[in-house]
């Protein structure tokens, strides 16, 4: 993977959030894949689980802007940064992931760490 990549990834990952179009969410990963929304927490395995997952806590449309960067990128793996912030509740979360890739870009390994901004 390239940095260029792990972008266009990143790009295809926030507009199936902004979709919820399953077969966009389900694109983004491997049929094995584990997804953590943090490292603590049990993973869900496999992209229709985890497409299943998002359609079951959707955001509303409108309700948050998002942007995610690649920091570094190893072969395939990445950590990426960024900021999801949520409109009308006023919220900022810095973000970092740690992605593992497949050979064919999909994602097989996802964990999210997250820090909410405090004013």
């Amino acid at each position: 993977m390239t940095a260029d990549d792990v972008q266009h990834w990143l790009d295809a990952y926030i507009a199936a959030w902004a979709s919820y179009d399953e077969g966009e969410i389900t694109a983004l990963f491997t049929e094995d894949a584990a997804y953590r929304y943090d490292a603590f927490r049990k993973p869900i395995v496999g992209n229709a689980p985890i497409a299943a997952n998002w359609l079951r806590h959707k955001d509303a449309p409108g309700s948050w802007e998002a942007e995610y960067r690649p920091y570094v990128v190893d072969g395939d793996r990445a950590v990426a940064v960024g900021e999801t912030r949520y409109l009308q509740e006023g919220k900022r979360y810095k973000n970092l992931y740690a992605l593992e890739f497949a050979a064919d870009g999909r994602c097989r390994s996802f964990t999210e760490w997250f820090l909410l901004e405090r004013s």
